[in-house]
């Protein structure tokens, strides 16, 4: 019988790259989680953009913005940490505005308003203690701006 200088290698191969594979998963699973996000919120940066554009003032416009974008991230199951943060931006004529100036902008010339969401995501319910000096969260937005109908009132 022959021994060899083997024995026991499976188990130090094992003890070393167990937790390199442990730490692919987690990272898997960061990397899922942010694209999630990240589609849930284009998703609702487009449809609170939409719903703004077709308000006729800019106050109405940003109460329907809010609830538009809550309704998508509601029905997506998207949990934030705190509440979703919206920024609003317009343009008129092609040029960079606010967003109240764009709805004071003439019937007939081009205006568009954008809608920004920005969201915290949390990694605090995943095994991160594989990772050391890993984030528990991470800031994902979106934006998407959506053209003001020409030839519709405006206030």
């Amino acid at each position: 019988m022959r021994t060899t200088g083997d024995r026991g290698a499976v188990s130090i191969e094992v003890a070393i790259l167990a937790p390199a594979f442990i730490a692919l998963i987690v990272l898997a699973g960061v990397a899922g989680r942010s694209a999630v996000a990240a589609e849930a919120l284009d998703t609702a940066a487009h449809d609170a953009a939409r719903a703004a554009s077709i308000s006729r003032d800019a106050a109405t416009a940003r109460k329907e913005a809010r609830a538009a974008a809550d309704k998508q991230l509601d029905w997506q199951g998207l949990n934030c940490v705190g509440t979703p943060r919206l920024s609003y931006g317009g343009t008129v004529a092609g040029r960079p505005t606010s967003f109240d100036a764009a709805f004071r902008s003439p019937v007939g010339q081009d205006a568009s308003v954008t809608v920004r969401i920005a969201c915290t995501v949390s990694f605090q319910d995943m095994k991160l203690t594989a990772l050391p000096g890993m984030t528990l969260t991470n800031e994902v937005s979106a934006s998407f701006t959506s053209p003001l109908d020409r030839y519709r009132s405006r206030g």
